[in-house]
């Protein structure tokens, strides 16, 4: 039985804190130059981590035997929340405790990935409060929701934006129901924002089957797609080429080897181009890694604490 990504206790978005000043601030930019990252052939892989629970760290413990190169190329921090002002009736962008630590500590928690040359993406969920990124009731509104957005990248010096348009609970504290046009404005707004910044869609939710409105399609803004149910293969809707499209879809520990390693054998023969896997903990998970490196790359997983 496939289970949805989101039985992930869902602590993220359990609000713990106020929500996070906004401003421009550091950008990327460091002082010490990001390493190239060493050279692989294959897909892209992608590692959300659970930062209630879990360091990002993690992600960057992982290299193939053969070559040495990542065996990620993105992680992901998951998850900041859209929450919902009531007395402004508006979306605000909100971390709880441990989304602003890894942010504060960006030195520690964000640049030694992005050093090995891993990049680095926040994403954004709904927190059932009626706020998401689908009821935006006008374009201004989606826009100064971007805005925040792209601000939060460039004061903390990420990489980019994932969308994953759940637990909003559209309607609640009198908002409105997902509309046509809110995802397409967004979406768009943030791209302006941030040219060569990722973002990337969790495709689920009432934004996911709504990115087009008014002649304007904003299917190939998006730098990837993924499916959101681990442990199954489904290719996301999205009009985008294969390279940029993860069908599969593991939870790291929960989804067996042999699925993992199956579901990365179909990658590969299908052309797809990212490989998606949830929940990276602190222990060393070689064996499960190596069973879709294998697939991959030809090389098992090592790990280094």
């Amino acid at each position: 039985m496939f289970t949805s990504v989101r039985s992930r206790l869902r602590a993220a978005a359990l609000a713990l804190s106020a929500v996070a000043a906004l401003g421009l601030g550091a950008t990327t930019t460091t002082g010490a130059a990001a390493a190239p990252a060493l050279a692989k052939e294959g897909p892209t892989s992608v590692a959300y981590v659970e930062v209630n629970n879990n360091s990002m760290l993690n992600v960057g413990k992982y290299s193939l035997a053969n070559g040495g190169g990542n065996v990620f190329d993105v992680a992901v921090i998951f998850a900041a929340n859209i929450n919902y002002d009531t007395s402004t009736k508006t979306a605000q962008l909100y971390f709880n405790e441990n989304v602003q630590r890894v942010l504060d500590n960006a030195a520690t928690q964000i640049r030694p990935l992005q050093q090995k040359g891993i990049k680095v993406v926040l994403s954004v969920l709904g927190n059932h409060q009626g706020a998401g990124f689908a009821n935006f009731p006008s374009q201004a509104a989606a826009s100064a929701y971007a805005k925040q957005l792209s601000d939060t990248v460039t004061k903390y010096g990420l990489d980019g934006i994932d969308f994953d348009d759940e637990y909003a609970e559209y309607g609640k504290n009198g908002t409105g129901q997902p509309n046509d046009s809110s995802f397409v404005h967004l979406v768009t707004a943030l791209r302006a924002n941030m040219p060569g910044k990722i973002i990337s869609l969790y495709n689920i939710g009432p934004a996911a089957s709504r990115l087009s409105y008014g002649g304007v399609d904003v299917s190939s803004k998006f730098d990837y797609a993924w499916n959101p149910y681990y442990g199954s293969w489904q290719v996301p809707g999205i009009a985008l080429p294969k390279s940029k499209l993860s069908p599969a879809a593991v939870e790291i520990g929960r989804t067996s080897q042999s699925t993992a390693a199956d579901l990365a054998r179909r990658t590969v023969s299908g052309g797809y181009g990212v490989y998606l896997t949830y929940n990276l903990d602190g222990t060393d998970r070689s064996a499960d890694v190596s069973a879709f490196t294998r697939e991959l790359y030809g090389s098992e997983a090592v790990y280094t604490p």
